[in-house]
């Protein structure tokens, strides 16, 4: 398999073949993500992609799901996208997912019905970064999208039946800010109501403007025990009719792996018993990436 950079995935496409189709991202200009700093958003040749699924279908015949990198591969049009996915169903016939990242500036150039077009030549489940669900700090995140324009396009994803991921980072609104961005995160997700969502914790990476705001003293992150009352927050407003929420990213302080709506009240409990000593939390040399 042919790699650029450096390739990013879900932790739940960990068991996953990697096919890179882009390199980069679309926006790259997140200030607390250092994912793909110095890379600009480019499609590979496409003769590379067709011989990396060639080399998957010789020696990759375990693995049941394809995930297409890097960043925001959904933002390609689908005259790009369909040749991929048509040769992932011809040449990889028991691949039984396929998922990408998606960001809304990324899909809003496509309708509900193109984007079931590639539902149906394959493409099962979208991943999406909400990080906030308060305004204030998207802007100050320069994430490039509110959080109206994020719901709107997720709905377009479900509305095509793909399933939707979600990602949420704890942390992001620091010390000030933590309240809001917990609740209205949790609002934010309930409205959504994806068929998994993920919560990591922020962790300042070198390099990016998030870590520069740090360093001057500009952001103050929240810690240890206030991460877990962020997420224990930020559960205590979502809602969802179904599906995951995880928040067992290596990042997080108390690992959480439950089935909404089944398990939120014990999960709940058990971060209720994290802040009050009664359960730990995971040491911080554990937590570094």
């Amino acid at each position: 398999m042919h790699y650029e950079g450096n390739v990013i995935r879900p932790p739940s496409e960990a068991d996953s073949i990697l096919l890179q189709v882009t390199v980069g991202c679309t926006h790259n200009a997140c200030a607390f993500c250092g994912a793909y700093m110095g890379e600009r958003f480019r499609l590979k040749d496409m003769d590379t992609v067709f011989a990396d699924i060639a080399f998957a279908a010789r020696h990759m015949r375990r693995q049941r799901r394809v995930f297409l990198c890097d960043g925001d591969v959904a933002t390609l049009p689908l005259r790009t996208l369909a040749p991929i996915l048509e040769r992932i169903r011809r040449d990889l016939p028991w691949v039984t997912r396929v998922g990408a990242y998606a960001n809304a500036r990324g899909l809003r150039a496509k309708s509900v019905e193109d984007l079931a077009a590639l539902r149906d030549m394959g493409l099962g489940m979208l991943y999406m970064g909400l990080e906030s669900g308060d305004d204030a700090v998207l802007a100050a995140m320069n994430k490039g999208a509110d959080v109206e324009t994020i719901l709107r396009e997720a709905a377009k994803v479900k509305a095509a039946g793909i399933k939707l991921s979600v990602t949420v980072l704890a942390g992001l609104g620091g010390e000030q800010g933590w309240r809001s961005h917990a609740e209205l995160t949790g609002r934010a997700l309930t409205r959504m109501d994806p068929d998994q969502a993920a919560a990591l914790t922020l962790i300042p990476v070198p390099g990016t403007p998030l870590w520069s705001r740090v360093q001057a003293g500009e952001f103050r992150l929240p810690q240890g025990p206030d991460m877990v009352r962020e997420l224990r927050l930020m559960l205590e407003h979502t809602h969802m009719t179904r599906g995951l929420f995880l928040a067992n990213h290596a990042s997080n302080h108390v690992p959480l792996k439950l089935r909404m709506p089944r398990d939120r009240q014990a999960a709940l409990d058990l971060l209720d018993a994290a802040l009050e000593g009664r359960a730990p939390l995971k040491p911080e040399v554990l937590r570094r990436l």
